[in-house]
């Protein structure tokens, strides 16, 4: 019996209720909207909704190619970093360039990108240094680039799942962001994502602690009805998508 069995029956018991058992009352879906809403959309129809959505979420949303997605990068650490001298993050220690160690490099043509870099010099995510040493990078990191599973077009919503080169506070901590994704991997929605997700955990493909649905940065009216964006997290965020991938 699993832990949670043994919750579960512990509740019933105090409450003097039998237990209630799913397979006695199995989940009758009303509608099939998570599967039909945005169903049948184009790859561009799907980066058109993205766009509003994203920009909707006060996200930055910018398109490239692959020749020139090394270029696009460069503008990105250019206008976060290195002239951004007068940035008190900046003068506060928040001056390099947060990037993950991944594989995916290669896919996106950015291995000599990556090597090349000197202005500032990156530091990486590095696997097996601990978990302490990987959050004061991130949390002094000026800017961070990663690589996105995939970009909901529905809600403007990027995913990210958790690895040893890209863990769970490197996409909260730094001061920018920007996610990396290909136009094939836009969704309609999350439930498309949550399927793809399932499936890979069960067969082994996919061995993950977390799985990130960020959704912009951070929005708080709370104060007097005022919006202000990148209260918790980064100050901003940009979803940089690749047309021909």
């Amino acid at each position: 019996m699993t832990d949670r069995e043994v919750f579960l029956n512990t509740l019933a018991e105090k409450a003097r209720r039998p237990r209630h058992q799913l397979q006695n009352h199995p989940l009758v879906p009303v509608n099939n909207l998570p599967e039909t809403t945005l169903s049948g959309k184009t790859q561009d129809e799907l980066l058109e909704i993205a766009r509003r959505s994203s920009e909707a979420v006060n996200a930055t949303f910018q398109t490239t190619t692959k020749a020139q997605l090394p270029a696009v990068l460069d503008a990105f650490v250019k206008e976060k970093i290195t002239d951004n001298t007068d940035d008190p993050y900046q003068a506060n220690d928040h001056n390099h360039l947060l990037l993950p160690t991944s594989d995916l490099y290669a896919d996106f043509g950015l291995e000599s990108w990556r090597d090349g870099l000197s202005n500032p010099t990156p530091t990486f995510w590095k696997p097996g240094v601990g978990r302490q040493a990987n959050i004061d990078t991130a949390e002094h990191a000026g800017a961070a680039i990663a690589f996105a599973d995939f970009l909901l077009a529905e809600s403007g919503t990027i995913t990210v799942q958790t690895t040893p080169g890209q863990g769970r506070a490197f996409h909260f901590l730094p001061v920018h962001y920007l996610g990396i994704v290909r136009k094939s991997r836009i969704l309609p929605r999350s439930r498309q994502a949550m399927d793809y997700y399932d499936a890979a955990l069960k067969s082994g493909e996919l061995k993950t602690s977390n799985i990130n649905f960020i959704t912009g940065p951070s929005n708080t009216g709370d104060i007097e009805m005022v919006l202000v964006v990148g209260v918790h997290g980064p100050l901003d965020m940009t979803y940089l998508v690749v047309e021909d991938m």
